[in-house]
């Protein structure tokens, strides 16, 4: 028996305890779980280390470090995460409909665990914590493959968490971790349709791709963020460069940084100056259209403009770095048709005073989250107030946007009769 195939029976024997664990277990279980964070903070930060070390040895580009690298702030962070959890309402129970039948049968709709959820991540270490919490708190098994840049990172956070999690009554391989880099331990793990209940990709696009192409359990698809920051003629000069600084420079290897701006044509003069001397100082590389090109080369910029001339490929980039394309639309309709084209339909927002520009952006952008007047980087179930998040997804079935507690369960039918037979 292989080792995946292994765990994941493991697996789905401690996902059968797991749904029946009292709400004040799982709780009791998130809070030993957040002070093991704290407490094994040493040894954590050795190992993850040791994975950023390889990391830039290997020529690993910054942005993508920046998501490996741990610090006393971020595990801070994850222990707070932790705790946020075991203070909100628990899912499981809740009852979503309740009526009675024709037939006089009692009928309720209750949510329930999914089972045995996996996850095949790169190098967030932090989705680790995010994951075991989330499951916990949800009831479910949880079976991680994290990529290879981070192995030393998800290792040691599987082990501690896992632990606390078994001194605190939870079953034993309530939490695993498949600590092979071989490939084609993961391709298995995507095979094992009866053991594994929803496999979820958190990664690069060509990761989630090949996810969704060869699983054969069932996939909840989280996506790249080609996210879009539209500047309405009507604009607030005041809150553009802001919000374009905020949006693409905080953390440029996230997803929900902004990687295109589109700029109404008759406001172009006056506000692709002022987004391109914000975001130049930050060495921001301007891959731009032709009349923006043409308005930056008169811009006395400090350090020098980055620019270059923009092709059809960079409307579609995800750059998760500091580059960004920028293009003119003749208005709302054109700048919705092409954030509907070339979006991976995660986050866009508008920048207007404009009632019924901002009305007919957030209805017609077909995204998972869409604002008007703010940053993209708020697309966070942490920032939305869901606690950790187990990723973002950018399909439409079961869950959209960043996945909380109500997107790791079920629901299932209870029917209580008085002896009832169908006619």
């Amino acid at each position: 028996m292989s080792v995946v195939l292994q765990k994941a029976q493991q697996a789905k024997a401690a996902a059968q305890a797991m749904a029946h664990l009292a709400a004040t277990m799982r709780n009791d279980a998130l809070l030993a779980l957040a002070d093991a964070l704290e407490h094994e903070q040493a040894y954590l930060l050795t190992e993850n280390e040791l994975d950023v070390k390889d990391a830039r040895e290997k020529g690993t580009d910054e942005a993508l470090v920046d998501r490996l690298m741990l610090d006393s702030g971020r595990i801070a962070g994850m222990a707070d995460a932790l705790r946020t959890l075991a203070r909100q309402s628990d899912p499981l129970g809740t009852v979503t409909e309740g009526r009675t039948l024709y037939n006089g049968i009692r009928l309720r709709r209750v949510r329930v665990p999914l089972g045995v959820v996996a996850m095949i991540y790169e190098a967030r270490p932090n989705v680790t914590a995010d994951a075991a919490g989330l499951t916990l708190k949800t009831g479910n098994a949880c079976l991680l493959r994290g990529g290879s840049l981070a192995s030393r990172s998800n290792i040691s956070l599987t082990r501690v968490l896992a632990e606390a999690g078994i001194k605190a009554g939870l079953p034993e391989h309530w939490l695993q971790s498949i600590e092979t880099t071989d490939r084609e331990a993961t391709y298995e793990l995507m095979q094992l349709r009866g053991l594994i209940d929803v496999l979820i990709p958190r990664g690069s696009a060509s990761l989630i791709a090949s996810t969704v192409e060869q699983a054969k359990v069932p996939v909840i698809e989280t996506g790249e963020g080609n996210c879009h920051l539209y500047v309405h003629k009507d604009a607030d000069p005041a809150i553009i460069a802001p919000i374009a600084v905020n949006a693409k420079t905080q953390r440029p290897g996230v997803c929900n940084a902004i990687e295109s701006i589109l700029i109404d044509e008759v406001a172009a003069e006056r506000f692709a100056p002022l987004i391109i001397e914000a975001l130049a100082p930050y060495g921001v590389v301007f891959h731009a259209d032709s009349t923006i090109y043409a308005l930056a080369q008169g811009l006395d910029t400090k350090p020098s403009l980055k620019l270059t001339p923009a092709n059809e490929d960079d409307w579609g980039r995800e750059y998760l770095a500091l580059e960004i394309s920028m293009k003119c639309v003749s208005g709302v309709d054109e700048a919705i048709q092409h954030i509907n084209a070339y979006s991976t339909h995660h986050s866009e927002s508008i920048l207007s005073r404009d009632y019924e520009a901002v009305s007919r952006f957030l209805e017609e952008v077909d995204s998972a989250a869409v604002y008007a007047n703010a940053s993209t980087r708020f697309t966070d179930g942490g920032e939305f107030g869901l606690g950790a998040e187990i990723g973002i997804a950018t399909q439409k079935l079961h869950a959209r946007g960043p996945m909380g507690l109500e997107a790791l369960t079920s629901t299932k039918f209870l029917l209580e009769g008085d002896g009832q037979i169908r006619a």
